[in-house]
C-alpha cells in the first residue's frame, strides 16, 4: 500500500498547488471533491465521475453506518469495491450531523447519541466507534469525531472545543490502519482566540492533514474569510488543508486565496436536482419561464456533455416534468464546472498568475 503523503509543489501568494499521494492514486490540489453521501454521487455513475475528471470523492460515515452498515461494506470488500470507485475516497466523521441533526442527538463528554433519521433507533458514536466505522469502510482519508457548534455562540463553541480536542486525541490513539490518513479537525466558530487555541492543540497532536470545520454554516462570508486567513498562518505548510462542506465557484477561488487545498459540498449536485445551474457569471434557475423557448446551451463555451448536446429549453422541460434525466444532465454540468475551475486555479498557481485569474473570475461575475 502507498503511504499517504502530501507534496507542496508551488505557492503564489497564499495560494498553494500540491499533490496528495494515496493508496488509490494521486490527487492534484487544489481539488473539489464531489459528495457521495451514501456511497453514490447522486444522479451520476462512477464512470461519469471518471469522465468528468474527478480524482477523489467524499462519503458520509453516519449515513453509511446506518444504511447499509459499515460491517456489511467491509464484508463485501470495502467501500471502493462496494461502489465500484477505484479512486481515493475521504469519509467525514459524522461530526456535522451533530450540528445538522441537533433535535435528534445528545452530546456528552464521551460521545454522541443519535436517533436515526430513518427509523428513530438509537445509536452511540464515540471517537473509537467512529474510527472503527471508517476503518471498516476503508476510505483513503478519514477524519476525527468533532462537534460542529453554531458559529457565533461563544460559550457553546468553548464547550464544543473541549470535546473536539479530547475526541481528537482518542481518535488518534484508536487509529490502526496504516493505509489510511487521519485528519484532525479545527473548530472554534468565528472566534479568533478559539480558532487559534484549536489550531495549536490539533496540530500539536500530529495528524496527516487538517480539516477546517464549522464554517459556512450561517456566518457572513467576511467572518469565514477572516478565520481562513488566521488559520493560514497557524496550520503547517507541509500538510493539506481541507475546508469542510464549502464549495461554490466563489468559495474555491477565495478559499485557495487563503491557503486552502481541498473542498467538498453538496450544493452543486443538490442545486442540479432542483433546476439550479452554476455558470461563470452566477446561477441560473431553469424553472424560470424565460428559458422555455431558449435554444442556447447552458453555457456557450462549456465543453460538458450537457452543454454540447442540449438546449436550455429542453433541460427546463425535463426539470418541470420531473424526469430523472434532467437531474443527471444538470449534475454533470455543475460538477464539470466545479472541477474545471479547480484545475484552472491549480494551473494559474503553477504559472504564477493566480492573482490575475482571481481578478478575471470576479470581473466575469461583476464583482458580486
Amino acid at each position: 500500500m502507498t503511504a499517504f503523503r502530501f507534496d507542496l509543489i508551488a505557492t503564489d501568494g497564499q495560494a498553494r498547488a500540491g499533490l496528495l499521494h494515496t493508496s488509490h492514486g494521486d490527487v492534484p490540489t487544489p481539488v473539489f471533491m464531489p459528495v457521495g453521501t451514501q456511497g453514490t454521487v447522486k444522479a451520476i455513475s462512477p464512470r461519469d465521475l471518471k469522465d468528468l475528471g474527478a480524482r477523489i470523492i467524499l462519503s458520509n460515515t453516519y449515513h453509511l453506518y446506518l444504511r447499509p452498515g459499515d460491517e456489511r461494506i467491509a464484508r463485501l470488500g470495502g467501500l471502493h469495491r462496494f461502489m465500484a470507485w477505484d479512486g481515493p475516497i475521504l469519509t467525514d466523521s459524522g461530526g456535522f450531523q451533530v450540528f445538522s441533526l441537533a433535535p435528534m442527538r445528545r452530546v456528552d463528554a464521551d460521545g454522541v447519541t443519535f436517533r436515526s433519521h430513518i427509523d428513530g433507533s438509537e445509536h452511540r458514536f464515540t471517537p473509537e466507534k467512529v474510527i472503527a466505522i471508517q476503518e471498516n469502510l476503508g476510505a483513503d482519508i478519514i477524519t476525527c469525531l468533532d462537534e460542529c457548534a453554531p458559529p457565533t455562540d461563544y460559550e457553546y463553541n468553548l464547550q464544543a472545543l473541549e470535546r473536539t480536542h479530547a475526541w481528537a486525541r482518542r481518535c488518534r490513539e484508536a487509529h490502526r490502519r496504516a493505509d489510511q490518513a487521519l485528519f484532525g479537525i479545527v473548530q472554534g466558530g468565528v472566534f479568533p482566540d478559539l480558532r487559534e487555541q484549536s489550531a495549536r492543540f490539533i496540530t500539536g497532536l500530529g495528524f496527516d492533514g487538517y480539516a477546517i470545520g464549522g464554517l459556512s454554516v450561517g456566518e457572513p462570508k467576511e467572518q469565514t474569510y477572516a478565520v481562513l486567513e488566521l488559520l493560514d498562518n497557524l496550520l503547517p505548510a507541509d500538510r493539506p488543508r481541507y475546508l469542510m462542506g464549502v464549495g461554490t465557484p466563489q468559495d474555491l477561488v477565495e478559499g485557495v486565496a487563503r491557503g486552502v487545498d481541498m473542498f467538498d459540498c453538496v450544493l452543486p449536485t443538490r442545486m442540479a436536482r432542483n433546476g439550479g445551474v452554476l455558470t461563470r457569471h452566477g446561477r441560473i434557475n431553469l424553472r424560470n419561464a424565460c428559458y422555455a423557448d431558449d435554444p442556447s446551451p447552458l453555457l456557450p463555451d462549456c465543453t460538458c456533455y450537457t452543454c454540447t448536446h442540449f438546449s436550455r429549453a429542453y433541460l427546463r422541460h425535463l426539470i418541470l416534468a420531473n424526469e430523472i434525466l434532467g437531474a443527471h444532465l444538470l449534475t454533470l454540468h455543475n460538477l464539470h464546472l466545479m472541477l474545471i475551475i479547480a484545475r484552472e486555479i491549480r494551473d494559474s498557481i503553477l504559472a504564477g498568475r493566480f492573482a490575475a485569474y482571481r481578478e478575471a473570475f470576479w470581473s466575469a461575475r461583476g464583482h458580486e
